[in-house]
């Protein structure tokens, strides 16, 4: 049997987590994840101890992400029928992948803590003194996600037709935001007949259903309800 060098254990050691990387959803999602994090540390310019906890964290979630992919690649080398012995192998290994995570995200959370309380202050502190670049940045939130639903849906395009109505949802989210800001009865209830005509037209014109229509509406109301919460 051929002995391997030192440098050889290692290339195969990195040739396994690269095949991992390449082929694991979770492996991608756990860099992803690990990558923001390490550029978190650096912005917050955390404690020498904090950073050996980040990464230990990371470490573990990633060690044990590489020991649940050879298990299920080993089950399935084995078996290639359902036994419940080997799901259940493949839960306790998924299970221990898991509990890693959490570990994780309990060391994130009180490592990054007090780090993101002051940021928010800021932030929030920012949008209350000026809200014209809040209100712009959630309409161009809702239209980003109104193009993902449609996409998802499978039907229409982007700017026309599909699930939800993208007009309804825009209307109504103005609307919302006239009726916060404004505070006037008339002024809100022309924002909200407007935002009902252009629902109706989207019905008239046949290119929504009331379906489509109501739910664009609901979206709408609750990102226009997203900016009440803040203020």
């Amino acid at each position: 049997m051929k002995k391997h060098s030192l440098s050889d254990s290692f290339n195969n050691a990195f040739a396994g987590i690269v095949h991992a990387l390449k082929t694991q959803r979770n492996m991608k999602i756990h860099f992803f994840i690990a990558v923001f994090v390490l550029f978190a540390a650096i912005f917050f310019d955390i404690s020498k101890l904090e950073l050996i906890l980040i990464v230990f964290a990371i470490i573990l979630v990633i060690a044990m992400e590489l020991i649940n992919t050879a298990i299920e690649i080993i089950i399935d080398m084995i078996s290639s029928e359902y036994r419940i012995r080997a799901k259940i192998v493949k839960n306790i290994s998924a299970g221990a992948v898991l509990m890693a995570a959490i570990n994780a995200i309990i060391v994130g959370y009180l490592v990054f803590l007090d780090q993101i309380k002051t940021v928010s202050l800021l932030v929030f502190g920012q949008i209350a003194e000026d809200p014209i670049h809040f209100i712009f940045v959630n309409i161009f939130l809702l239209i980003i996600i109104v193009i993902y639903l449609k996409t998802k849906g499978g039907k229409g395009t982007p700017l026309e037709g599909g699930m939800p109505s993208g007009h309804s949802a825009l209307a109504f989210l103005l609307a919302t935001t006239v009726v916060v800001f404004s505070r006037d009865f008339l002024v809100s209830t022309l924002a909200v007949f407007l935002a009902v005509l252009v629902a109706h037209s989207r019905v008239q014109s046949k290119t929504h259903n009331l379906l489509e229509v109501i739910a664009g509406a609901v979206i709408g109301i609750l990102f226009g309800l997203f900016i009440l919460f803040f203020f």
